[in-house]
């Protein structure tokens, strides 16, 4: 059986779509009806350079798109069965196919509500990987941009490693979500889209990820980074990096999640730090804007001026709940019988915004010539690095050895800064470097290998992303 493309039929970019196409032609048949389309969506891994955590604290954050992807081929059926397969597990020799039905996804007419959905679709630990692609339908269907009247095949491709701290489940909530408005024919900005596969992850799947990965993921292009405010998607534009500049990416292979105990912790902090500037502002007899609803609007001299002092170094999630009541954040909770670390939580993101906004600075003097700008991006990747630790817990030995390994050579070997990046708690260090530094990249790859028996994934290419991209369809033949 033959694999025909449709369109577009233009080259451009083709070989990003080499490896779903080298599947489908060799066992498409086994998946596909013949002469029916079947359209692929895909969405780039991201590298966070800068912003991280903040992003959830309406930071602006500065990202780029990987060369690592993900990918969904869809197909529309005659029946209302929903079927999902992903080559990757099937690779490993695990469980890699979900079949439900859409009146599974409903209660009569309506899409289930999303403590339903999550439950439905996260329950069984085999099948959860599956709710980031079958969540989108019930987003989409929930949030009206669509309704689904007939089921679809679809195949799920990616090369984006789990659990490195480089988005893999954002590229696969963008590139589902795009697949699917792409052959039903919906009509979704890409802002929009992004926001939606933000609900994916935070309601359906339960990890309360801000929404840069899914940004970047939805609106980057190949090797540029993308500066976003997260209050909530203001995209403030794509830059390009100095002329020989390159950002790599050296993952520790320590598994991270932003579902685990520590982001929570280290996001529950940071508002409850928020809830009780809130309250200083109102007993000074400010009225509160919606403006004020995002801790990085703060700045840090009005923050260490005004409100520091009123920020307990800790506080138990009892004690807070008695005085001041649940936080604004709709997605987490604060636990009663946990201790947090209230001022140290809120400092990191105020801080940090204003560290992204001089590093996007850098870099734009160093387009300009300035070569000295990019020592001093450097110096703010190493000061982003250390509060990710010592302020937020989200360190961890293995990341801190690539950065200090990065550090040990310097600006004198073209390595100028780095930092751990996305969740933390392990996952990818992000090195800011002249691009013929990549021989000392390996090397410190291969030494962190030598001192901790890990071998680390480099991450050193960059593709457009899903909106930039655009859709492809085919049909077999």
């Amino acid at each position: 059986m033959k694999l025909v493309r449709i369109s577009p039929r233009r080259e451009t970019c083709g070989e990003l779509f080499a490896p779903m196409e080298r599947y489908l032609a060799e066992k498409g048949r086994d998946l596909f009806r013949p002469a029916e389309t079947i359209t692929v969506g895909r969405g780039p891994a991201r590298i966070d350079v800068m912003g991280g955590i903040a992003d959830y604290s309406g930071s602006v954050v500065f990202e780029g798109t990987l060369g690592q992807a993900a990918a969904l081929a869809v197909q529309p059926r005659d029946d209302r069965t929903l079927r999902v397969n992903s080559t990757m597990l099937q690779a490993q020799g695990k469980p890699c196919k979900v079949t439900l039905s859409l009146d599974d996804l409903r209660r009569g007419d309506r899409p289930l509500d999303y403590e339903a959905a999550r439950k439905l679709l996260t329950s069984k630990k085999d099948d959860r990987w599956a709710a980031y692609v079958l969540g989108t339908i019930v987003v989409l269907e929930t949030e009206r941009v669509l309704h689904m009247e007939r089921g679809a095949d679809m195949l799920l491709w990616s090369d984006a490693p789990i659990g490195v701290g480089v988005a893999s489940s954002a590229a696969v909530e963008v590139a589902s979500m795009y697949a699917l408005v792409s052959a039903l024919g919906a009509d979704l900005a890409p802002e929009r889209l992004a926001a939606l596969c933000q609900v994916v992850e935070n309601r359906v799947v339960g990890a309360p990820c801000g929404i840069m990965d899914q940004v970047t993921s939805a609106m980057g292009e190949s090797g540029k980074l993308l500066a976003l405010r997260c209050q909530p998607c203001e995209v403030l534009g794509l830059h390009e990096l100095p002329p020989g500049v390159g950002v790599f990416g050296i993952s520790s292979r320590v598994v991270h999640s932003v579902g685990g105990e520590a982001y929570a912790a280290a996001r529950v902090s940071a508002f409850m730090g928020l809830k009780i500037i809130l309250t200083e502002m109102q007993k000074r007899g400010r009225k509160i804007t919606k403006n004020d609803l995002y801790l990085c609007n703060v700045s840090p001299q009005v923050y260490l001026e005004d409100f520091r002092a009123a920020l307990p170094e800790t506080l138990t999630g009892k004690e807070f709940l008695a005085r001041y009541g649940e936080t604004t954040d709709t997605v987490t909770k604060v636990k009663p019988d946990k201790t947090y670390k209230v001022r140290l939580g809120a400092e990191h993101p105020i801080f940090e915004n204003h560290r992204v906004q001089a590093f996007i600075e850098c870099i734009e003097r160093a387009q300009a010539g300035d070569r000295t700008a990019l020592v001093e991006a450097g110096a703010l990747m190493y000061a982003s690095h250390s509060s990710y630790g010592q302020n937020c817990g989200l360190g961890c030995a293995e990341t801190d050895l690539i950065v200090r390994l990065v550090r040990e050579r310097g600006q004198e070997q073209g390595l100028y800064g780095a930092k751990i990046t996305g969740g933390g708690s392990g996952g990818t260090v992000a090195i800011l470097a002249d691009k013929s530094a990549e021989g000392k990249v390996r090397e410190i790859a291969a030494q962190y290998n030598e001192k901790t028996g890990i071998k680390p994934d480099i991450f050193n290419s960059t593709s457009p992303g899903a909106y930039a991209l655009g859709p492809r369809q085919y049909r077999l033949e």
